[in-house]
């Protein structure tokens, strides 16, 4: 069973502003730290750390202020999943993909949609999880009177089995249209599945789920007035919106790889005994190491920063997005997500240089940073989004919008 030390949030000071918020994430890390190396060995379902996650508040971070949210916007909340990912990747990645799908209804509703679903999620804590892997294909949606029936199987839906509600994602039946609906993620018909048995991320609960005939009002179909989808440009922004959630969890993972080694290497890691150095910090080699993969992760932390304050300007004029500012943004976004994928897996590898073969022992867990790396990096391949940027500055081309990487 999955346990995090208990805290008493209510006795700490509520935060106000982006910074404060930042500290809460790092305060809720500390205590995902304790224990990581353990919980991801027993690669329990998360239930003490959504829980968590709720009562310090992060999950109503970009939630309305008047219905109890807090009222953050989209940079924010990267670097909170960077600060929570720095203890445990697999809760940064529940945490960034509850963000997501919490926007969901944002990114494609119609505003009276958006403002319900962002008011009651905002006043329940509501935690999102997500059966929309377009991938799949399987997933059909039929029309029943008022309603409409999804029925089919999705192989990933991150965090459904310890969410509240569910965005579901299906194409109506002989035709080539998506529609995303919420549902409570206990309705009839919704089994998830506990088949996620990978490396890495082990506690993102994102196994398969079935749908079998889960029944939904039309008025719940994302954007669609009067049964027919009312398109904006703001739609597309799907893809790079969710790829700086990647970006936010690869480089708070790799933030967190560093942390945990500099630790070992200052109390455990031994000196070479041919150095001639009395502790392992004075070991030229190890200086430059940590010296180079520290400003290598700074630059990409950087670089990624800038690209989200970029995104914040969209999101704050949805109605202004043009396929011109959507393109250019995309290709910024394939940029720094290439790099963190290198930085990322670079830095939990490399981090077994400077720590020495005692610290590969399954008790001290220093491989999950790199098996959590690893396991996410395969997503999508980074060489399609390294061609999005030389397309760009060869020949102006831009990324053509998709539901998917």
């Amino acid at each position: 069973m999955s346990t995090v030390t208990p805290v008493d949030w209510q006795t700490r000071p509520a935060p106000q502003s982006a910074e404060d918020w930042i500290t809460r994430a790092g305060e809720v890390a500390t205590v995902l730290a304790t224990d990581a190396a353990a919980r991801d060995h027993a690669g329990a379902t998360p239930y003490a750390e959504v829980q968590l996650l709720k009562d310090s508040g992060l999950v109503t971070l970009l939630g309305p202020t008047e219905h109890g949210g807090a009222g953050q916007e989209w940079p924010t909340a990267y670097r909170v999943v960077r600060e929570v990912s720095k203890a445990d990747g697999s809760i940064g990645q529940l945490l960034g993909y509850h963000y997501l799908w919490n926007w969901a209804a944002r990114l494609v509703g119609t505003r009276e949609q958006w403002e319900h679903v962002e008011a009651e999620a905002a006043r329940n804590r509501w935690f999102f999880g997500g059966a929309v892997n377009p991938r799949d294909a399987d997933v059909v949606v039929t029309e029943d009177g008022d309603d409409l029936v999804f029925t089919g199987r999705k192989s990933f839906s991150t965090g459904s089995k310890v969410s509240d509600v569910t965005v579901l994602e299906g194409v109506f039946e002989g035709t080539d249209q998506h529609v995303f609906a919420i549902v409570p993620s206990d309705s009839d018909g919704l089994t998830f599945h506990d088949d996620w048995d990978n490396i890495g991320q082990r506690l993102t609960e994102s196994g398969g789920v079935t749908l079998d005939g889960v029944r939904t009002p039309w008025a719940s179909a994302a954007g669609y007035v009067d049964k027919k989808f009312q398109p904006r440009i703001y739609n597309t922004l799907n893809v790079p919106t969710i790829q700086l959630v990647f970006v936010s969890f690869y480089l708070g993972i790799a933030g967190g790889a560093l942390q945990t080694a500099a630790t070992y290497t200052r109390e455990k890691t031994r000196p070479w005994l041919h150095g001639g150095h009395e502790h392992a910090v004075d070991e030229p080699y190890v200086i430059d190491i940590y010296g180079d993969l520290t400003a290598k992760l700074w630059a990409v932390e950087a670089l990624a920063d800038a690209v989200a304050a970029e995104g914040q300007r969209l999101h704050e004029e949805p109605d202004a997005v043009t396929e011109q500012s959507r393109g250019e943004f995309e290709v910024r976004v394939a940029a720094v997500k290439a790099r963190a994928t290198d930085v990322a897996l670079e830095v939990s590898s490399r981090i077994f240089e400077v720590t020495g073969a005692r610290s590969t022992a399954s008790s001290e867990g220093l491989d999950r940073f790199w098996r959590n790396v690893r396991t996410h990096t395969l997503h999508d391949p980074v060489a399609y989004k390294r061609r999005e940027v030389g397309r760009w500055v060869l020949g102006g081309d831009l990324p053509e919008p998709t539901w998917y990487s």
